[in-house]
């Protein structure tokens, strides 16, 4: 059966959270996801780049954390965790008109309640695909995704304490996606929605 052959609707406010390492297609599948529910999707990397942009910085399309300004930016956050805060309380008032869908790293431990979801993939597989993605080598991409990645555990790690893409211990649900393609991806998570967080038969 398709995932579009009905349509399961949620007897209270549905909070979805999506979270996972870069290459792992959050973004995307969070998207899609929200599309198919009619759920409002808020996305953490997208409000750093909004801050990123009223801070001065000259922000480009996909790919722009992985760029020589997207770590400047990274480095900046280092040194300064307003940014980040900035984001989780925006994130936060978010969740709470309920109805959403919050493609994050933090929110996992910081939000009380909803249904947390993580995309898992090994290092190499998402290095294959921010090099595709990127249109850089996989060299290329190996070296910023293990800088930019290192810095970004840093900083989640002095602002709440948790081990980003360590520690699982917040997620309702793990989906190892490095034998998935996209479409199977996203089967996958609906049938999950569907039976476990909506109850649908």
């Amino acid at each position: 059966m398709s995932v579009n052959d009905h349509q399961c609707v949620a007897r209270s406010p549905l909070i979805l959270c999506i979270s996972g390492m870069a290459g792992t297609g959050k973004s995307t599948l969070s998207k899609k996801v929200a599309k198919r529910y009619n759920l409002r999707c808020y996305s953490g990397g997208d409000v750093l780049k909004e801050l990123a942009k009223e801070d001065g910085c000259v922000v480009t399309g996909e790919g722009w954390w992985e760029s020589p300004a997207g770590l400047d930016f990274l480095e900046r956050r280092v040194k300064d965790p307003q940014f980040d805060r900035e984001v989780d309380s925006r994130l936060l008032s978010y969740a709470k008109l309920g109805n959403v869908l919050l493609d994050s790293w933090t929110m996992p431990w910081l939000l009380e309640g909803g249904f947390k979801i993580w995309l898992m993939a090994s290092f190499d597989k998402r290095v294959a695909r921010v090099a595709v993605r990127d249109k850089l080598t996989f060299e290329q991409a190996f070296v910023v995704l293990e800088e930019k990645e290192s810095q970004t555990k840093a900083i989640y790690k002095q602002l709440y304490g948790f081990d980003l893409g360590e520690d699982f211990t917040p997620f309702n649900f793990i989906l190892d996606t490095d034998n998935l393609n996209a479409d199977q991806v996203f089967e996958v998570l609906c049938r999950v929605i569907d039976n476990i967080v909506l109850g649908c038969q």
